[in-house]
C-alpha cells in the first residue's frame, strides 16, 4: 500500500515536471549516484531471487532510461575523483556489479558494452580458481526449486529434522543447517560442493547439469581476463566474501584478494565493497592500512563531497524497483523518499 502510493505521488511529480527540475539541480550536480546491481538471470533466478537478481530485459530498459535522461556515466574511480574535487558533471551516475558472477559475463558485460557504459565490478576470488555454484545460494535455489514439499530429515547432511519447503523460512532453516553443518566439520569449497550435490540426489536434481549452466557461479580466470582486457574495472570485495571481526583475518581477506585481481587483471584495485553491505566501524582503519581508497556499502543514498569514502551509500536497483521509482533516484528525488537508509547488518558469507 505505502509503495503503491510512492510510486503514484512519484508519476505526479514527473508529469510535474519535479523529477527534471531536481535531476537539472545544484544539488544533484554535486552528488554521485552509485548504482549497486549483483545477478542478471540466467534462467529464472529473478523469480527466486527477486531483491538479488532481475532479467536482461529489465537491465536493457535501465540503460536506455539512463540515457534517456541524459546521465554522465563515468568509471567509478574517475567519478569519486570529480565528487571530491566538486568537479562532477550534470546526473552523475557510476554502475557497479557485485560478486562477479558468471552471469555477469554472459548477461550484463554484452549489454554494457553495446551501450558502451563503464562498470566496475567487486569480485569475490575465491571461486575463480574453483569453477563450482557458491554453495549457500546453489542450496537455497535447489530447495526453491521443489517448494511446496515436505521432506524426509537427513541426518549425514546435519539435517535432524524434517525438511518443510512450503514456506521461504522453512526453506531458509534447511540452508542454515546446511551451513551449520558445514562449518562443524570445517568442510572445504569442494567438500561443501559434494554436500550440495547429495542435497540435490535428495531432492531429485541433476547436480552435473545444473552446475553445467553455470547459475550461481562466478567467472573463472579466464572469464574476469577477458572482460578486464574489454575495459571492466575490476575491484575488490573480499577473496571469500566475508569480513571477519579481527584485524589479521579481515586484512588477509583483502591481501588475497588484491593478488588475484592483480594476476587477473594486471591492475592493483583500491576500491572496496562491503560483502552484502556489511561495515563495522573498526573495518575503516584497516581498509586505510590496506591502501584501499574507497568503499561502497548497501546503505541507500546519493554519494555527497562530505561523505566518508569507505562508508559510500549506493542504490541497489532490484526485480522490484519500479521504472518510476528507478527514474526518481536517477533524478535524485528518490532519496528524499527512502524510509531505512541503513542496510540490516547480517549476512552469511558465500565460501
Amino acid at each position: 500500500m505505502v509503495r503503491t502510493a510512492k510510486r503514484v505521488v512519484l508519476s505526479f511529480l514527473k508529469s510535474a515536471g519535479g523529477l527534471e527540475l531536481v535531476a537539472g539541480s545544484p544539488w544533484r550536480r554535486n552528488r554521485l549516484l552509485i548504482l549497486c546491481y549483483h545477478g542478471i538471470s540466467l534462467e529464472d533466478e529473478h523469480l527466486w531471487r527477486p531483491q538479488l537478481y532481475m532479467p536482461p530485459a529489465f537491465l536493457e530498459q535501465r540503460l536506455q532510461m539512463l540515457q534517456a535522461m541524459r546521465c554522465s556515466l563515468l568509471p567509478l574511480g574517475e567519478a569519486l575523483r570529480r565528487l571530491q574535487a566538486n568537479d562532477l558533471p550534470p546526473r552523475s551516475v557510476a554502475i557497479t556489479f557485485d560478486d562477479g558472477t558468471y552471469d555477469f559475463f554472459r548477461q550484463a558485460h554484452p549489454l554494457l558494452q553495446r551501450y558502451k557504459i563503464p562498470v566496475t565490478v567487486y569480485l569475490t576470488t575465491y571461486y575463480t580458481d574453483h569453477e563450482l555454484p557458491v554453495f549457500n545460494l546453489i542450496c537455497s535455489y535447489m530447495l526453491w526449486t521443489k517448494r511446496g514439499v515436505q521432506l524426509a530429515p537427513v541426518p549425514e547432511l546435519g539435517l535432524s529434522e524434517p525438511m518443510d519447503l512450503r514456506t521461504e523460512a522453512g526453506r531458509h532453516r534447511v540452508v542454515r543447517g546446511l551451513i551449520e553443518f558445514s562449518e562443524r566439520e570445517n568442510l572445504t569449497g569442494t567438500e561443501k560442493n559434494e554436500i550440495a550435490s547429495k542435497l540435490a540426489g535428495v531432492l531429485g536434481i541433476d547436480y552435473a547439469a545444473l552446475s553445467a549452466k553455470r547459475i550461481l557461479q562466478i567467472m573463472n580466470a579466464r572469464e574476469v581476463a577477458e572482460v578486464a582486457k574489454a575495459g571492466v574495472d575490476i575491484q575488490l570485495h573480499t577473496h571469500r566474501h566475508r569480513t571477519p571481526d579481527d584485524e589479521a583475518s579481515f586484512r588477509r581477506e583483502i591481501r588475497e584478494n588484491r593478488q588475484r585481481i592483480q594476476f587477473l587483471s594486471g591492475e592493483n584495485p583500491v576500491h572496496f565493497c562491503y560483502p552484502s553491505g556489511v561495515h563495522r566501524e573498526n573495518f575503516l582503519a584497516w581498509l586505510e592500512s590496506e591502501d584501499v581508497v574507497s568503499a561502497t556499502t548497501c546503505d541507500v543514498g546519493l554519494a555527497g563531497p562530505l561523505d566518508n569514502p569507505r562508508l559510500l551509500p549506493r542504490f541497489v536497483d532490484t526485480s522490484v524497483c519500479s521504472p518510476i521509482e528507478f527514474q526518481s533516484w536517477v533524478s535524485g528525488i528518490g532519496s528524499l523518499f527512502a524510509v531505512r537508509r541503513v542496510t540490516k547488518q547480517r549476512y552469511v558469507p558465500e565460501e
